[in-house]
């Protein structure tokens, strides 16, 4: 049975009227969207006070139940942790953009892979925070909009933590909710065990050091820590962080006396993942070792956790524990080293894409 407008103009008129005004659906691109965990947009109270909310409202972050948690978070926490923590910000912050340091960087990854990725035109690169700005919904919004019908979503987290990894792809499918046309998504794993990654981490500890002055005794990876019982849960943040650390120590040469592995940041009064990187720092000094050097292998870039927690907290600490040499090992940001992981783990997850 065929169908004719020609006996109903009626129907030829409609059908007409919808050809005039179709726009074509711009579609084809694939987009690669690298996001970091976010930033505040200033070091002043409001601003601070806005993104610790968020971020300390998400259930992946804080796992207490709401009734508990709120009061605390609103009647303590939001009303004196923004000035303390908008006074670390501001030593470290970008004054020449205007901006912490997590953002420029986040900002020069996005660039250069951009640039990397020049032999393949159909993709479009971008980058996004978890919490703040630009959020993930706004640039998940722009890449479709600029006709991505692909993304790629990265993580920019080596190490695997449901209050890292999967907290930004909740992010991410929140805003794929709101779309009436939702691309399809890939999601590139942690890449904690990668051969590249570890060359990149030995290669930057390795030149670093041979910059110093002074041959630290030990040099210790830390990472942010999470509390104890997310751990015991099934989170698999530990032992990827132990991975990263033998392999390391593997790619170096050393030995678990010369390398080894503590977690930082805690907050709040329950148990977090040991041994805490402040408290290591201070024995280590106690006990006479003189000088040590730390980097920070589960920061894609560097940020208020490891320029002013590490490069300003730690070190004050080990100095007045009786300690001599300090060294802060950056992380790779946008390096040769850091690009070239960033770009092989892309390239391979856009595998049967382009």
């Amino acid at each position: 049975m065929t169908l004719s407008t020609s006996a109903d103009p009626k129907a030829a008129k409609a059908l007409g009227a919808l050809a005039a005004g179709y726009q074509p659906v711009k579609a084809g691109k694939i987009g690669v969207m690298l996001v970091n965990l976010g930033t505040p947009d200033g070091a002043d109270f409001k601003p601070m006070w806005r993104y610790l909310r968020e971020f300390l409202s998400d259930p992946r972050v804080i796992e207490l139940n709401r009734a508990i948690w709120y009061p605390i978070l609103y009647g303590l926490v939001l009303t004196t942790r923004p000035k303390k923590s908008g006074a670390n910000y501001a030593r470290i912050w970008n004054r020449e953009k205007n901006e912490s340091p997590l953002r420029t960087y986040t900002r020069a990854q996005g660039e250069k892979l951009a640039e990397a990725l020049r032999d393949q035109p159909e993709i479009v690169v971008d980058w996004a925070m978890r919490y703040g700005n630009p959020s993930t919904e706004s640039v998940a919004k722009g890449l479709v909009d600029q006709g991505c019908d692909r993304i790629l979503f990265f993580p920019l987290y080596p190490q695997y933590s449901a209050t890292t990894t999967a907290t930004a792809n909740d992010q991410l499918f929140r805003a794929l909710m709101k779309m009436r046309r939702a691309p399809a998504i890939r999601s590139v794993p942690p890449y904690y065990d990668e051969p590249v990654y570890i060359e990149a981490l030995a290669r930057s500890v390795e030149q670093h050091l041979a910059r110093l002055d002074f041959e630290p005794e030990v040099v210790i990876t830390s990472y942010h820590g999470i509390p104890k019982p997310y751990s015991d849960k099934g989170d698999p943040y530990q032992a990827h962080c132990l991975e990263t650390t033998r392999l390391l120590r593997e790619k170096l040469g050393w030995d678990d006396k010369k390398l080894i592995i503590t977690f930082q940041s805690r907050f709040g009064a329950q148990e977090w993942l040991q041994p805490y990187t402040d408290k290591t720092v201070e024995k280590l000094a106690q006990d006479g070792v003189k000088s040590i050097a730390i980097v920070n292998p589960g920061f894609s870039v560097d940020c208020i956790e490891t320029l002013d927690e590490i490069g300003r907290e730690a070190a004050e600490t080990f100095h007045h524990a009786g300690g001599k040499n300090f060294a802060h090992i950056p992380c790779l940001n946008d390096s040769t080293e850091g690009m070239a992981v960033i770009e092989a783990m892309v390239r391979r997850e856009l595998s049967g894409w382009i």
